[in-house]
């Protein structure tokens, strides 16, 4: 399967997305360039985009639809760096796309909150994790989130590219972005809504293109 056949099926399910395609395959050709080139992804979000931002984290770090076994000649390195669980590992373990979270680290988002700022916490993270040819997804319904946006100055900063997701008319984040992915919707629960398939499609499609 190709992997904009995906993004066929995508639209084919949700209508209301067709007006959205060019910018959905400008974001799948950033991520798939980041990933041809040894790159990481990082995601940032609030609330149920925080959600989200961890959901894509699992569905491109294991397999999503296929298997992704391991190559040949890495198993064998794991067979002979241990010869009581390297085959368990060579057996179970699978290929993954590097992407983190910036959501998940409390011990320190919590130190900068109490010590420093709050709003400035994706921006720190950002700034340890990040290199040039990395890519940082923001995901804010309003577009507007202050401590999304000062990660993507920090990773405009880096020489990363930055991918916006979002509803209404895209906020301040459509400004910054390299490309913003509005859903056509203004409450924030159905701007969500329509954020899953989005995201759902974009990692089948690296999952395909790389695996």
């Amino acid at each position: 399967m190709e992997p904009m056949n995906y993004l066929d099926e995508l639209i084919e399910r949700y209508p209301v997305l067709s007006g959205i395609r060019n910018q959905i395959t400008t974001a799948y050709e950033i991520l798939a360039e980041c990933y041809e080139n040894g790159g990481t992804l990082l995601l940032a979000g609030n609330g149920g985009s925080a959600a989200d931002a961890e959901h894509i984290v699992g569905e491109l770090m294991k397999g999503f639809v296929k298997p992704r076994k391991l190559e040949a000649s890495f198993q064998e390195e794991l067979k002979k760096a241990d010869v009581t669980d390297g085959s368990l590992l060579a057996e179970k373990l699978q290929r993954g796309l590097p992407a983190i979270a910036l959501t998940g680290h409390p011990s320190l988002s919590t130190a900068y909150l109490n010590d420093v700022d709050g709003t400035m916490i994706f921006a720190q993270q950002t700034l340890g994790y990040g290199k040039k040819g990395d890519v940082l997804l923001g995901i804010s319904t309003s577009g507007n989130s202050q401590n999304v946006r000062y990660a993507m100055t920090v990773a405009k900063a880096l020489g990363m590219k930055t991918i916006g997701l979002s509803g209404r008319d895209g906020g301040r984040m459509k400004e910054m972005a390299d490309v913003t992915v509005i859903v056509p919707e203004t409450e924030t629960f159905k701007i969500q809504e329509l954020h899953l398939p989005v995201y759902h499609a974009l990692c089948l499609m690296l999952e395909e293109r790389f695996f």
